[in-house]
């Protein structure tokens, strides 16, 4: 049991270190972007009770306010 879940924390870790290098060649709007896209889904998930239509409205709605901050 503990060797299951050293490896399954080492899986996250490795791929929240992969997940953050894929975002260093962005522009601040594209960050910003993204961002608001993933606020978005979790706050829409977490208003609807984890609706999918929700979530994706969420992420759609975030990510449009996360691009236009910076204009």
């Amino acid at each position: 049991m503990k060797t299951t879940k050293r490896y399954v924390f080492c899986a996250v870790v490795i791929s929240t270190f992969l997940g953050l290098a894929g975002c260093s060649g962005m522009t601040q709007q594209e960050k910003n972007t993204a961002i608001g896209a993933g606020v978005g889904a979790v706050g829409g998930s977490i208003l609807t009770g984890g609706s999918t239509a929700g979530t994706l409205g969420g992420a759609a709605i975030g990510g449009v306010i996360g691009h236009e901050v910076d204009k």
